[in-house]
């Protein structure tokens, strides 16, 4: 007989334990998308040559890849991105906590002593000179629980997963773009100290010239302004050093930002850029991209934990449903704590259901369906984008080849045109114009390429990062969601 009435407490509370989780939906459906079938750049049967996980190594350069290795381990930006992702994932453990009962205990010791008081006839009290003193123990372990009837608490859950999957997206978006600085930071380095070197060889084949016209001024075949005019070149070329070397030690400088180190300690010195390969790679079709940008991922993601919470809105029009209970003992002696008659039991149901709040409901609702209309538009901008950046990256590269195999012609025209200057006139056959205008050709020639080099590489560079720099989805772990996930 006692025992039906228990059971009869039980079914609803069974019952609602049964329902906990259900879902309001919408469920996330991935977004259409327009995908190209090829890329405008590339002949759409183009094969594909993905970058490898260490794509740097093919520019054939010891020095990037002793740089690119410091900066992987000691970035300042990617430290702090692995940061974010212990808080996303620390976070989706919060939002996953409700899911289990709360269990908690509390003891207690208390005292009292109160003075005696008796009534005096006159209708007053008095102190009878004796306490009273009263002790009691308690030991009340509890327990509470929310019933995720409609799916609020796991809604939360995932949108915090989801975030968090995100942030490892934006942590190989952030390495990725360290490492590509990286190298970008040091062929710019590299061109620079070609441009120096270049720099000196002007300098030198121009006074080699000065030397021979103050020859022929001695010898009174040349004029004072044919003197004057070449000085005046070669100081021309002098100015632009100092220049040029203070660009390169920034550069250097801008490294030991990069591999998280003071510059000081940035020992490494340029060589050249045609000493380094060109390791060549292919997009190939655009439908793969996707899978290969970390930066899609993440807003994709993004896109995900906002329809979590669109979920979680929409479950606050319906009642919140919560369960406690206690239990305990409680004695006036210690000794007796756990006897016969000390233990007390409680147990408590309700539901919370806001019935007036003014539109707050509804509102909310409605800004996280802006939200994720909002995070749409980012993902399909970021998708849009993708194949833009593969797009500028290919033909970049494709001109910056096509121009530095002219600049190398034009190049060899302007020697050979300065070789017959020179010779002309140190013979004597040939005006200072003439050849000035010839060695200045050369020179301005020879600077230009390279930097269209640089050019070449900087292209090349952007496009590994437009592929992703090797990256690919399925190399990123989701975080886990475990439904135990610690005592405390």
């Amino acid at each position: 007989m006692t025992h039906r009435p228990l059971r009869r407490r039980s079914l609803p509370i069974g019952l609602a334990l049964m329902l906990g989780g259900c879902a309001l939906g919408p469920a996330y459906a991935p977004p259409t998308l327009e995908i190209p079938a090829a890329y405008r750049a590339t002949p759409a049967s183009a094969a594909s040559a993905w970058p490898g996980a260490a794509w740097w190594r093919g520019f054939g350069s010891a020095e990037l890849d002793g740089l690119i290795a410091q900066a992987r381990e000691n970035n300042f930006d990617i430290a702090a991105a692995i940061a974010r992702v212990r808080q996303a994932d620390a976070q989706a453990r919060i939002a996953g906590s409700p899911l289990l009962p709360g269990i908690s205990a509390q003891g207690t010791d208390s005292w009292s002593r109160s003075a005696l008081q008796r009534r005096t006839a006159a209708g007053g009290t008095v102190r009878t000179g004796t306490y009273a003193e009263s002790r009691s123990y308690t030991l009340q372990p509890s327990i509470s629980y929310e019933v995720d009837l409609w799916g609020r608490v796991r809604a939360g859950r995932d949108a915090a997963a989801a975030t968090a999957l995100a942030s490892r997206f934006d942590q190989q978006t952030v390495a990725l773009t360290v490492v590509t600085s990286v190298a970008s930071t040091w062929f710019q380095a590299l061109a620079l100290q070609d441009r120096l070197n270049v720099a000196a060889r002007n300098i030198r084949d121009a006074e080699t010239i000065l030397t021979a016209i103050r020859a022929r001024q001695a010898a009174g075949t040349a004029s004072l302004l044919d003197v004057s005019q070449q000085e005046t070149l070669v100081a021309g070329l002098r100015t632009q050093v100092p220049a040029l070397r203070s660009q390169l030690e920034q550069q250097l400088n801008a490294l030991g930002i990069l591999i998280g180190r003071p510059p000081s300690v940035v020992t490494v010195r340029p060589g050249t850029l045609a000493a380094l390969s060109l390791p060549e790679v292919a997009p190939g079709l655009p439908s793969e991209l996707l899978a290969r940008r970390p930066d899609v991922a993440s807003a994709e993601a993004q896109l995900r934990a906002a329809n979590a919470d669109i979920r979680a809105a929409r479950a606050n029009f319906f009642p919140q449903v919560a369960l406690s209970g206690a239990a305990g003992w409680q004695s006036l002696a210690l000794t007796t704590l756990f006897g016969p008659g000390s233990l007390f039991l409680n147990a408590a149901a309700s539901a919370t259901q806001s019935i007036f709040n003014n539109g707050l409901t509804a509102a909310q609702v409605e800004q996280a369906r802006g939200r994720y209309d909002e995070l749409l538009a980012d993902y399909r901008k970021a998708v849009v984008q993708a194949f833009t950046d593969v797009e500028n990256a290919v033909q970049a590269y494709r001109f910056a080849t096509e121009q530095e195999a002219l600049q190398r012609d034009a190049v060899a025209t302007a020697q050979r045109a300065a070789d017959i200057a020179r010779a002309q006139l140190l013979a004597g056959t040939t005006d200072i114009v003439t050849a000035l205008q010839a060695q200045t050709a050369l020179f301005n020639d020879l600077d230009a390429l390279a930097q269209v080099r640089l050019s070449r590489f900087q292209a090349l560079l952007s496009l590994y990062k437009a592929l992703g720099g090797g990256w690919s989805a399925a190399d990123v772990v989701p975080p886990a969601q475990p439904l135990f996930q610690g005592i405390l």
